[in-house]
């Protein structure tokens, strides 16, 4: 009786939920703008064509978490047969990844005359692997939630014994993100969803129209999952990677009913403090998932490592690389050498090249999007101190429910500091 209570409370959540979230999408709908007007010109850059379908996206995936909702597979499910469940569902994605690579490379290989009959027999392998997951994801998708909701719930965080918001996730190809920052400075100004599959071709075309035609930095980049709700996180055979990212994007659903989520798209501050937030939460919650659900999969450290023998060549320290790069362009850029800093950067690329990171453009949109991630010290961040205060005000807190709400109630970067100086002091502690 009280499982079916609970069962229900739960139905009538989400739909609620639902209803806010498509509410939501119509009232913030843009107005038609002004044909000289740069976002328009922006929008006509990227192409309909191209456009994301974030609307038809979002009522595909509710409707598929409305029928899951309703199941009863996985309640009835032993904990031991749900992990066996999620390990095979992810090997199996894993082996149509690799079939799918390796008929990419038979197209793109000048030496296979004929590559559809040459990938004939893979594909339709590929195909009837496809079929069976289709089939079997949505109780993986449900298996995973539930997981990472019973550790955020111990965590506090929960209302009336559900996580709120619940934890709704979706795994399918993903868009890329196509990224706007000035020339003058790093900070991301604009962005636009392209479909998945972009060919390079298609993505230097746009970036170099909006340098062309916008003054504008551009990239197209890669992501690994969206705060829509549910929540749009990409294909990968990894539980480590699915367990964080899904507690990633759980963290944006709750900080969006919070002034620091609200204010997301205020500035650049903004967008790295929330995003830093939700990758300290996926860090936390994320090897907590794997080391009580799925114990063999978490990483293994030597317990007594062999001294480590002086190299006659350095290793490639690439976050504080990076970091060094990054505070050498801010440095130009404020001395106004725009394009003395974007020399500076195409060398710096082919530094990381040499060094085995494949960066296919490093420009002020490169840092301005990659930048707001700043949970680990170095990297993209540079010495923006945004990451190092809420490192230390994540140490200085009893809880994760209490750090969130600390955080949660920041509402600018100014905020984030007086919040710093009374839990930790003025300075950042953590580097």
């Amino acid at each position: 009786m009280i499982d079916t209570v609970m069962f229900r409370r739960r139905a009538w959540l989400f739909i609620r939920l639902s209803l806010f979230v498509t509410l939501l999408v119509v009232v913030i709908a843009p107005e038609w703008p002004a044909f000289g007007d740069a976002r328009f010109r922006f929008q006509t850059i990227v192409g309909r064509e191209y456009r994301f379908d974030f609307l038809g996206w979002s009522l595909r995936a509710l409707e598929d978490k409305a029928q899951e909702l309703f199941s009863e597979t996985r309640r009835s499910m032993p904990a031991e047969t749900q992990q066996e469940v999620v390990l095979a569902y992810l090997a199996q994605l894993g082996d149509v990844q690799r079939i799918e690579a390796q008929i990419e490379r038979a197209f793109s290989d000048p030496t296979v005359s004929d590559p559809e009959v040459a990938t004939a027999d893979m594909r339709a392998e590929r195909d009837e692997l496809r079929r069976d997951l289709d089939a079997r994801r949505p109780l993986v998708e449900d298996i995973v939630q539930q997981q990472v909701a019973t550790l955020l719930n111990e965590e506090g965080l929960a209302v009336g014994g559900v996580t709120w918001p619940p934890v709704m996730m979706t795994m399918s190809p993903v868009p890329y993100m196509l990224i706007l920052s000035p020339r003058d400075r790093i900070a991301q100004i604009d962005s636009a969803a392209l479909v998945p599959g972009l060919p390079t071709a298609a993505k230097e075309l746009r970036e170099d129209a909006v340098f062309d035609q916008l003054d504008q930095s551009a990239l197209v980049v890669p992501i690994g999952g969206l705060g829509t709700y549910p929540a749009m996180i990409r294909e990968t055979s990894s539980i480590n990677w699915l367990a964080e990212v899904t507690a990633h994007e759980w963290t944006h659903h709750w900080l969006s009913l919070q002034p620091l989520g609200i204010r997301y798209l205020e500035n650049a501050q903004m967008r790295t403090i929330n995003e830093t937030v939700a990758s300290l939460v996926d860090l936390e919650i994320g090897p907590l998932v794997i080391e009580r659900y799925y114990p063999e999969m978490v990483p293994q450290t030597a317990a007594s490592p062999a001294p480590v023998q002086p190299s006659p060549v350095p290793v490639f320290d690439f976050p504080a690389e990076m970091a060094e790069t990054r505070a050498k362009v801010d440095q130009l850029l404020a001395e106004g050498k725009i394009e003395q800093a974007e020399s500076y950067m195409e060398q710096r690329r082919r530094v990381f090249i040499d060094n085995g990171y494949n960066i296919r453009k490093l420009n002020q949109a490169y840092f301005a999007f990659y930048g707001g991630y700043a949970a680990e010290p170095g990297g993209a961040a540079g010495t923006d101190p945004i990451g190092p205060m809420l490192r230390d005000l994540r140490q200085a807190s009893p809880s994760l429910r209490q750090f969130l709400l600390d955080v949660g109630r920041v509402t600018s970067f100014e905020d984030l500091v007086e919040l710093h100086r009374a839990k930790v002091g003025p300075e950042p502690a953590t580097q």
